[in-house]
């Protein structure tokens, strides 16, 4: 397959939102006309659908390290800082009931 029709293909299924089913629907289509032989069409569908979840586990990681320093910036308390204080409360709450 060359690779304009590849990243054509790319493209048009916008990675993002692709699904195996939409990309073997698609290949099967190219398969019928004859521009692709059924073995591309399998590996085109592989390569497409790996593809895609790269780039979601990419933009997962982009998305949380954003949301990461956001929250940093806004310098509000994380979910390990409560818990360290709910430790240092249930502690002092012992050390007064035991009188100390």
């Amino acid at each position: 397959m060359t690779d304009f029709l590849r990243k054509g293909m790319l493209m048009g299924f916008g990675l993002m939102s692709l699904t195996r089913e939409k990309a073997e629907e698609f290949m099967e289509e190219l398969v019928k006309r004859g521009e692709l032989s059924e073995k591309e069409g399998r590996e085109a569908v592989e390569e497409l659908v790996e593809k895609s979840r790269e780039m979601k586990k990419d933009l997962t990681a982009r998305i949380e390290k954003t949301v990461e320093e956001v929250v940093g910036k806004m310098n509000l308390a994380t979910k390990d800082d409560l818990e360290v204080l709910k430790k240092r409360i249930s502690a002092l709450e012992k050390a007064i009931k035991d009188g100390k």
